[in-house]
This record gives C-alpha cells, structure tokens and sequence, in this order.
C-alpha cells in the first residue's frame, strides 16, 4: 500500500464506534469468524501454521511477535466494521467532502514569464465530495498510487491553486516528495 492508500483507511477507521479487538486471542476470534471458521484461511493469511492460529484461539499463546502483531493488528483493522466505513465514505463522497492536510513539493506548469520551481508547502485545504468519490472509486478500482496522487493533486489544483477557477487559469500541479500526508471526512 502506498502513503494516499494508507491515509485513506486511516481516515474510515477514525470513523469506527468501537475500538478494534486488543488481545491476540480476541483479534484471532474476529479473523477466523470473518473467514468463516477457517483456521486453515487465517493462517495463510498471516503467514503461520495453523497450529499457531488455533493456539492463539485456545489461549496457549498470548504475546504474538512483533511482526505478526503487526499483521494482526492491519488485519483485523481492515475488515472492522465495514458498514460504518462504508457510511463514512458515502458521506463524505456525496455531502461532506474530504480534508487533506499534507507537507509535498509542488511543481508548477504556468504560463511564460512565471516561476516553475517546485515548493515544499503545508497545505490543509477541504476539497469538496466529487474530489472523495474520485478517490473512493479508484481506491475500489485498485488504482495505484500515483493515481490516487493524480486526483488529489487535481483537487488541489481546482480548489487551493486556481481557487474555483477564479485565477492561474493555465497552471497544472505536480504533486510529488509527499512528507506527509492525512485525510479527513
């Protein structure tokens, strides 16, 4: 997963109404359930044995390693309450827009005789619903990063840089070096 996906399901899992599952036992419950009791399906998921799995289940085990609490924990993340991720995302894609806040060199492409440099900036701009629909829909498409870079930087472009199509009517964005980046809606 990239930066823009990553930041994407942060921002539906800040949605959630319950925390997820804290102990391994309790998080491997939650897996095996969602798959349908099939310790054999969790185990590949996660890369173990099965007889591990079933382990965490009876509680013979309880510390899982670093790396594997890791992927238990992004799993279980992933699959926690999808419905309210789903209503998240319908809001915010029809009514309620989304709020990227991120630090990212900006390069210009502007008419002769105006600066082309690309600038480090810290921008946090609301971008309205059409703009969080776009990036819903490749996210479920399985778009690639710099897909989902190309549309946030539209929406960056249209509402920060031209501010609604009010100025810099010829400028196009690059939205590249991404320090950081955090989602809202």
């Amino acid at each position: 997963m990239g930066i823009l996906e990553d930041s994407l399901d942060k921002a539906a899992a800040a949605n959630f109404t319950r925390p997820i599952p804290q102990s391994a036992q309790a998080q491997m419950k939650f897996l095996v359930k969602q798959e349908k009791g099939s310790t054999m399906a969790v185990a590949r998921l996660l890369g173990v044995s099965q007889r591990t799995v079933e382990r965490y289940l009876k509680g013979q085990l309880k510390r899982p390693r670093r790396d594997l609490s890791a992927r238990l924990v992004a799993e279980v993340r992933r699959r926690w309450q999808p419905r309210v991720r789903e209503r998240a995302k319908k809001q915010a894609a029809t009514t309620g827009g989304i709020v990227i806040e991120t630090r990212a060199r900006f390069g210009y492409t502007a008419a002769p005789g105006t600066t082309d440099d690309g600038r480090l900036r810290l921008i946090t701009q609301a971008l309205p619903p059409v703009y969080a629909a776009r990036l819903f829909d490749a996210q479920a498409a399985g778009a690639s990063e710099q897909q989902l870079r190309d549309i946030a930087a539209e929406g960056l472009q249209e509402i920060y840089f031209k501010d609604r199509g009010r100025r810099a009517h010829d400028l196009l964005v690059e939205f590249t070096d991404i320090d950081y980046i955090e989602l809202d809606f």
